[in-house]
């Protein structure tokens, strides 16, 4: 079976998509070089990298959202309750061994 260009083609949403996960992949990566840095100019050029990246997560996201292609669902309160209540315990418990 022969493919032409037009099955190989993304669609919008499939391309942003693309782009929102390879923007998402860099910004892990960065993370972790920035963690890794061992000199400040370093840590400074993979800090600004990380930076560019999320701003570019971020455009891609908004492009996204306002298209209707990524809809974040509202959290359920419980799960923020939970969660609140699990980080105050925490930080309760580092308070209290410090």
């Amino acid at each position: 079976m022969k493919l032409t260009k037009s099955d190989c083609t993304l669609n919008e949403k499939d391309a942003l998509q693309d782009m929102l996960e390879s923007e998402k992949q860099l910004m892990t990566i960065y993370t972790t070089a920035l963690f890794e840095g061992s000199t400040k100019s370093i840590r400074k050029n993979f800090s600004a990298n990380l930076w560019g990246v999320a701003e570019n997560q971020f455009s891609l996201f908004t492009q996204m959202s306002t298209r209707g292609y990524y809809e974040p669902k509202p959290a359920n309160k419980n799960l923020i309750d939970e969660a609140n209540s699990t980080y105050k315990k925490q930080k309760n418990s580092l308070k209290s061994n410090g």
